[in-house]
């Protein structure tokens, strides 16, 4: 299928009209996935409260959590910029502002520039060179690696691609500490095998769409059962390494309870997923999608009131 065109032809399906500031400045944001920032927060504050053992300053907090930010926005834009002739062609991208011609392709390339200069020159200022040298190799890692080389040639692009959302937690704890340790490469472990499980369900949903515009996803290639045998392997894998995080960083009975019980339900719900698949039935991956998010989620929030506490 030819969708190399795809983009200028939807453009002028979305004929321009006078933008206000504001529509411009919403545009500009839309680059970033602000959905993605979300995920951003949830991993870098909690691992940053476990590096200090208490609270950090608020300041440090903030610093990381802008440089972050610009960060993940940067490699966003670069990612809709190099995606555009494929997000033209799936409903669930057809909205974004390189497609209807909210940004121009130019504009969305300086845009991207300027936030992964800024947020590295930010990082180094506010906090150390080591977290600024991690999160321009966390922008190449998700541009270069991801978007460019594996997105398109491999079923296993999420896999190896998925390390550039691993680095938050390195950047929050360096941020603290100025160093690395096992407890920070547990956490970037955890969240690497997190991704898949996380991710396929998604490639699931929306597999036509990825067949049409021939990028090979594990979701589009495989039958769901396939999928969904590999979704409770990573499932299982993160799980188990979640628990290794307990006698490494002594963590308490708030982040052991929380590691079982919401480690448990995740695994519950990819289960199911394969066990539908297997029957023959609707295997509802969006489930487990949803159910991905609000386990990392809460296990990260138990990591942050671990160390909060007294026992």
């Amino acid at each position: 299928m030819d969708i190399s065109t795809g983009a200028s032809t939807l453009s002028a399906a979305h004929p321009a009209a006078p933008r206000s500031l504001g529509r411009t400045i919403r545009a500009y944001v839309a680059l970033t996935k602000p959905r993605v920032l979300e995920l951003l927060l949830v991993t870098t504050v909690p691992v940053m409260i476990l590096a200090y053992g208490g609270f950090p300053s608020l300041w440090l907090v903030l610093a990381t959590v802008i440089g972050g930010s610009l960060s993940a926005g940067s490699a966003a834009a670069f990612n809709m910029y190099l995606d555009r002739d494929i997000d033209a062609h799936m409903q669930r991208t057809v909205n974004r502002p390189l497609v209807t011609g909210e940004v121009s392709p130019r504009g969305a390339l300086v845009f991207a520039w300027t936030l992964a200069v800024a947020s590295t020159i930010w990082l180094w200022l506010t906090t150390n060179l080591l977290a600024a040298a991690l999160s321009a190799v966390a922008i190449f890692f998700y541009v270069v690696i991801y978007t460019i080389i594996l997105k398109r040639r491999t079923e296993q692009n999420i896999v190896w691609g998925g390390i550039a959302g691993c680095f938050p937690v390195v950047i929050g704890w360096s941020a603290v500490t100025g160093s690395l340790s096992w407890t920070p490469m547990i956490l970037f472990l955890l969240v690497f095998l997190w991704t898949p499980p996380h991710y396929w369900p998604l490639s699931m949903k929306y597999a036509r769409q990825y067949d049409e515009v021939d990028v090979p996803m594990l979701g589009a290639t495989r039958d769901s059962s396939q999928v969904g045998l590999q979704v409770i392997l990573y499932a299982w894998a993160t799980v188990a390494c979640s628990l290794l995080l307990i006698p490494v960083a002594s963590m308490g009975l708030v982040y052991t309870v929380s590691a079982l019980v919401f480690g448990g339900w995740f695994l519950y719900e990819s289960h199911r997923l394969y066990s539908r698949a297997v029957r023959g039935t609707e295997p509802r991956p969006m489930r487990v999608f949803h159910a991905s998010i609000t386990y990392l989620t809460l296990l990260f929030v138990a990591i942050a009131v671990d160390p909060l506490l007294p026992f």
